[in-house]
């Protein structure tokens, strides 16, 4: 019986010793951060994209394209009932676009398109004042 209750009591504190000491034990029992422990890299210094160099005749051509297919666009827009922000939204990016072309245009050239975007400014205050669509088309 001594024999027994000496082997019980050497069991329980190994036992015991070993849920202690485990390591695997107190990481099972342990909260985990919610947060990520990774840091986050802080950018000091931004850098701009120039992209490729182009000539001023090929941004024209672009900024040409552009106005070109946001016109098309508008005109589609105010013969097909559009929305009325379609129509704003279209007749806006093709003012900026003759806009960025009129800046890379000598000066006779950009008083020959002050007439174009003064046309479009017109038209874009008559969108804007046609809230309901009473002047559509159609």
């Amino acid at each position: 019986m001594r024999f027994k209750n000496f082997f019980l009591i050497l069991l329980c504190s190994v036992l015991l010793l070993n849920l202690v000491g485990c390591e695997s034990f107190t990481r099972k029992f342990t909260r985990k951060s919610k947060k990520s422990e990774q840091t986050v890299e802080m950018v000091l210094i931004p850098q701009e994209y120039k992209g490729p160099n182009m000539s001023k005749e090929e941004i024209y051509r672009q900024y040409f394209i552009y106005w070109k297919s946001w016109q098309d666009e508008l005109i589609n827009a105010l013969t097909q009932k559009a929305s009325l922000k379609k129509k704003i939204d279209c007749a806006q990016e093709a003012l900026k676009n003759l806009a960025q072309m009129k800046r890379l245009l000598v000066l006779d050239a950009q008083k020959n398109l002050d007439l174009t975007i003064a046309k479009l400014n017109e038209l874009l205050d008559n969108i804007r004042s046609d809230v309901y669509g009473a002047n559509n088309l159609n």
